[in-house]
């Protein structure tokens, strides 16, 4: 299946979950959010939530400062 990773069409096995393309895009790792066609899912979701074929999945880091 094709999902739009940060912008970018990419290609992960049916079935796959957040956790999967997390650890397929680089590892999981803290200080991050991840949203599914817009809608944040929460880190204890991760391993259990399964991204859907054409979805929008951005991956963001949160940044301090002013």
């Amino acid at each position: 299946m094709e999902i739009k990773l940060n912008g970018e069409w990419t290609a992960f096995p049916d079935g796959a979950t957040v956790a999967d393309v997390l650890d397929a895009a680089g590892g999981q790792r803290p200080g991050i959010a991840v949203a599914v066609d817009g809608v944040v899912v929460r880190r204890a979701d991760w391993a259990t939530t399964a991204v859907p074929k054409g979805a929008v999945l951005d991956v963001l880091t949160a940044v301090q400062g002013g």
